[in-house]
């Protein structure tokens, strides 16, 4: 019975052990931020988004993610002449998913609106505002809107519509990799334990 338990002691040492090799989930300093948060990216209800992106810490690296119903709504990354004229004619790129997500790649201003006619005008637009200084130390990059060519290089995204990126899937990877190891400490213990 003694061995046994030493035998169970051990695999979970050495499950504690994997696991704090590991690191803490999301160690990677980056953050998602859903647009609108629970609400997410709509034209109803009245939602401030100059509200809620000014309450954001956007930095480099972070993932700005657009929740939306793609039978109604699309988003748009415009200029900033664009943005303030709710103009959707000449986007810089334009995601139709439902579930978009760009990732932060330098500091200044991203503006996004959606193209659907009378959607921008009812406030369905949002300007990030991305700081120069990350946990890393300072960025390089403009802090003023950027040309179309240099906004392109800015962010990441797929040209025909982005999925989730790396970035705002990790955490979701850290937690299937940690329940799957205590899946396994699970079993070993067990096995052990019944012998």
């Amino acid at each position: 019975m003694a061995a046994t338990e030493g035998r169970a002691a051990a695999a979970l040492l050495f499950v504690a052990a994997v696991m704090v090799a590991q690191g803490p989930l999301g160690a990677s300093g980056a953050t998602v931020h859903t647009v609108g948060d629970a609400k997410g990216w709509t034209a109803l209800g009245k939602i401030d988004y100059k509200s809620w992106s000014a309450s954001e810490d956007f930095q480099v690296g972070d993932t700005i993610l657009f929740v939306y119903n793609p039978k109604f709504h699309d988003v748009m990354e415009v200029t900033h002449a664009d943005y303030n004229a709710c103009n959707a004619s000449a986007p810089i790129h334009t995601y139709k998913t439902g579930n978009d997500s760009y990732t932060i790649q330098g500091a200044g201003h991203y503006y996004f609106l959606c193209g659907v006619p009378g959607h921008c005008e009812a406030g369905q637009r949002v300007d990030i505002r991305v700081s120069n200084s990350t946990a890393d130390g300072p960025s390089s990059g403009p802090s003023a809107s950027p040309s179309p060519s240099a906004a392109s290089a800015r962010g990441t995204k797929s040209p025909t519509g982005p999925t989730p990126s790396a970035n705002a899937a990790a955490p979701l990877l850290a937690l299937k990799g940690l329940f799957a190891l205590l899946g396994f400490a699970m079993a070993v213990v067990a096995a052990l334990a019944s012998c």
